[in-house]
């Protein structure tokens, strides 16, 4: 694990600002992106926090949502079609 130093500037009210290329490494270049903080043997330890794991995040795409509603309608309305294996299933593509 790379370790990168950076020194920050602590602004008012306790505001910091992460440099962008460490946001767009961690995920936290989204509005809403959230940081775990923990204070620990005198040091705060930030932690990205992300409620979907980065690599999950296609699932919960507008579009991919759009399409699991398109299936779920499909399938509600009988518009599916189940085969009982592989046999079965290219019979019903060949037809």
């Amino acid at each position: 694990m790379a370790k990168e130093k950076t020194f920050i500037v602590v602004q008012s009210r306790g505001v910091i600002a992460i440099p962008p290329a460490i946001r767009r490494r961690l995920g936290l270049d989204q509005a809403g992106a959230q940081v775990e903080v923990i204070e620990r043997d005198g040091e705060i330890v930030l932690r990205p926090h992300l409620a979907v794991p980065m690599d999950q995040a296609w699932f919960w795409s507008e579009r991919w949502q759009q399409l699991e509603r398109e299936a779920d309608e499909a399938i509600a309305s009988g518009h599916v079609t189940d085969a009982d294996g592989i046999d079965e299933l290219l019979g019903e593509l060949d037809s």
